[in-house]
């Protein structure tokens, strides 16, 4: 006897797209309150008596300077201009790629079955008949191209809201530090909600409309719906290589010689590399990130449901349990937006000590409350007692169990998140005493900065290790699928917080170009290192989720050349065009956009392609087994370098800032700006950018996209794979 659910099927069918489409309407509404922030001069949009539009920013000393706010509306479109060039660049090229790769899994599965159109005996219940292997091909590219372009369009919909957002930052704090977090965070969440609440849509949609071919082949319907993983992720890998190979090459080249060499303070517009900067901040901390966690939702959705798919909930088509993974996405951005609202309405951010505390609550609000939702969704969503499809039986497990599964990999996410804050804020001990090391120069810096990263690997690998544990030995590896689904169910407030980093950061760079007080400056900084440290704590949640999502998906890479491209054209202009150490002449910011577009469009090639080839050339030639084996080999190890990586170049950034703030009598004996100290600082600084900001978060989206890649060609592996071993 087939167990019910609380929740009938068709309130399911109302649930999941009313959620999304409140997480749609709730971010419309935040990019609204944040528009109502002029970056203008006109005089219309003063003094207005509607209630929302406010007077035109003033100085604190009531002196309205229009040159300043216009020069601010000037950094802006450039920032805008420049990001909009190259994602439409990059686009280009990833598009024809796209369009190749999809023909190729058209083909690969479609010649499983000599491209037949004829019903074929199911895989796990060869009594029943399946759809044909051409339709699962057909299908498989549809969801693929599906995922492709939503990754894009959330890349993209991120870095417009961030490039509208920054300046409006920059404007508010004028009036306060708490006016200006409040833009920058709104404008966070706009992109989290839009990515997450789209995701789960368009995924829904899609199941819905392939249901009306594939009827009651549940198995293969859901097969299907993992191209929209390898989608989701492919994009995301050539959207975080090339925005990392951009922002890095363009900010190593900006701090080398202006920093360093010239001595002028960070986001000096006389330095040329300057634009080429604040734009990278745009196309891969908010266009990368977004399509990065993206695809880890896309991906852990897609395992969890070619598991179920196998396991009662799809044997006995039961909808509603089916679609679990879809319920919890849902309850996670109601959960989300009730925690946007603590620190936008119910608290008030009045002081910079309050900015870092509230963005860590927003973790911890989010995963209380979530924990009560995926209660209620586990109670009303799923039977009391079902099976697991577990490597060729079907494991009895409770809905209890499945709560737990969850629950492992949400506060296991919250684990790795403090840990990460702890080894890259500069308001604990290991980041502090990467500062002081800088006394001794630039290579004790880097020692103790690459030593830090190591340790801050051991704790996330237990809890992801703890993680897997807990979750397999309860569901196999159904369980593994959603735990890394809970670790991402608090997506959208993640990636307003992540999101929140550049935008302050660009706030930062215009206040220093459009020449405002020092006092703006100290308000910009003080939002950028708090956006800093969270920044961190997204790529440690990307990291862990990405290993959970890799291992479930298992179950069913240059900016080196392209930086000192960049140093050499920096180093040319102040050194040729008279006239820009003096503020007198303009530097030529276009070249540096360019030499940092080309750089990355040519330099995302090859590490893509080698991601992407990996799997079919290894399961092609050598089988599933060898595939395994290379599958395990790049989680275990990518992992770990990739979290060592991210933090190094956290603690690196932080430990600079440390020592410009000169907040503490400590961090005032190592400063000021451009002693030694400060620039052995600016090194390390230099060196782990790269690794905090481009290979990192590039491993982070291999170890995914290699398990689900694998995972949509493995019909075509079993069937015509390991050819070096059947001519042999």
């Amino acid at each position: 006897m087939v167990e019910s659910t609380l929740l009938p099927d068709l309130a399911t069918q109302v649930v999941i797209p009313l959620c999304a489409l409140v997480g749609i309407a709730f971010a419309l509404v935040q990019w609204l309150l944040v528009s109502k922030v002029k970056v203008s001069t006109d005089k219309s949009h003063s003094n207005s008596k509607n209630g929302f539009a406010e007077p035109l920013i003033e100085e604190e000393d009531g002196v309205s300077e229009h040159a300043v706010v216009q020069k601010c509306a000037e950094i802006q479109a450039a920032i805008s201009e420049g990001a909009t060039s190259f994602l439409f660049t990059e686009y280009q090229y990833v598009g024809i790629f796209m369009v190749a790769f999809a023909i190729l899994i058209f083909l690969f599965l479609g010649s499983v079955e000599g491209f037949s159109t004829e019903a074929k005996a199911c895989t796990f219940d060869a009594t029943k008949l399946c759809k044909p292997a051409l339709a699962s091909a057909i299908f498989s590219t549809i969801a693929f191209l599906l995922g492709a372009v939503t990754s894009l369009i959330s890349g993209f919909l991120g870095m417009k809201i961030a490039t509208y957002a920054n300046a409006r930052t920059t404007l508010e704090a004028r009036k306060g530090v708490g006016k200006a977090f409040i833009v920058a965070f709104r404008s966070g969440a706009v992109m989290g909600f839009l990515l997450a609440a789209s995701g789960l849509l368009v995924l829904y949609i899609a199941i819905n409309l392939f249901k009306l071919y594939f009827g009651d082949d549940w198995e293969g319907l859901f097969e299907a719906i993992t191209g929209y993983g390898l989608g989701g992720s492919s994009m995301a890998l050539f959207g975080r290589v090339a925005g990392g190979i951009y922002t890095k090459a363009a900010d190593v080249g900006a701090d080398l010689v202006g920093k360093v060499e010239r001595n002028i303070p960070e986001d000096d517009p006389r330095n040329p590399a300057v634009i080429a900067d604040n734009v990278g901040d745009n196309v891969g901390d908010i266009a990368g990130m977004g399509s990065d966690l993206f695809g880890s939702y896309a991906e852990s959705s897609c395992a969890a449901l070619v598991v179920a798919s196998i396991s009662s909930f799809g044997i006995n088509h039961e909808f509603t349990a089916m679609l679990y993974p879809l319920l919890v996405s849902s309850v996670g951005i109601l959960v989300c937006l009730l925690t946007t609202l603590f620190a936008t309405d119910f608290f008030e951010v009045k002081a910079v000590k309050e900015i870092e505390p509230a963005l860590k609550k927003q973790l911890i609000i989010s995963t209380a409350l979530m924990t009560l939702g995926v209660a209620l969704v586990s109670w009303i969503a799923l039977p009391y007692s079902f099976t697991i499809f577990d490597f060729g039986s079907q494991k009895d497990v409770k809905s209890w169990q499945l709560f737990l599964c969850v629950c492992v990999g949400l506060w296991a996410g919250l684990i790795i998140g403090f840990v990460t804050e702890y080894y890259t804020s500069n308001a604990y001990s290991p980041v502090q005493d990467v500062a002081d090391s800088c006394r001794t120069g630039a290579a004790t810096n880097v020692i103790f900065g690459l030593a830090l990263g190591y340790k801050s690997v051991i704790i996330p690998i237990f809890a992801i290790a703890i993680s897997i544990f807990v979750s397999f030995s309860f569901a196999a590896m159904y369980g593994i699928a959603v735990a890394a689904l809970g670790m991402l169910s608090t997506i959208a407030t993640g990636l307003a917080i992540d999101a929140y980093g550049p935008i302050s950061d660009n706030a930062g760079g215009i206040a220093e170009m459009a020449g405002m007080s020092h006092k703006v400056r100290e308000r910009t900084d003080a939002l950028d290192a708090a956006g800093n440290t969270t920044a961190a704590i997204g790529k440690g949640f990307a990291i862990g989720s990405a290993a959970l999502v890799s291992l479930a998906l298992f179950g069913a890479f240059s900016v080196g050349s392209a930086a000192l491209k960049m140093v050499e054209e920096v180093r040319r202009q102040f050194n040729t065009i008279p006239g820009i150490m003096e503020g007198t002449a303009k530097p030529d910011y276009a070249t540096c956009v360019k030499i940092s577009t080309d750089a990355s469009i040519k330099e995302m090639i090859p590490p893509g392609a080698l991601v992407m080839l990996t799997p079919l050339i290894v399961g092609t030639l050598f089988g599933v087994e060898t595939l395994s084996g290379v599958l395990a080999g790049s989680l275990v190890s990518g992992v770990q370098i990739a979290i060592s990586a991210s933090n190094t170049g956290g603690a690196w950034d932080n430990a600079k800032k440390y020592i410009e703030a000169g907040v503490s009598d400590h961090a005032r004996s190592l400063g000021p700006k451009g002693s030694d100290a400060h620039k052995a600082a600016v090194i390390g600084d230099t060196v782990g950018d790269p690794l905090k900001d481009t290979s990192g978060p590039s491993l982070n989206i291999l170890i995914k996209l290699m398990a689900v890649e694998s995972l949509v060609f493995a019909p075509f592996f079993a069937a015509h794979g390991g050819l070096l071993f059947k001519l042999f």
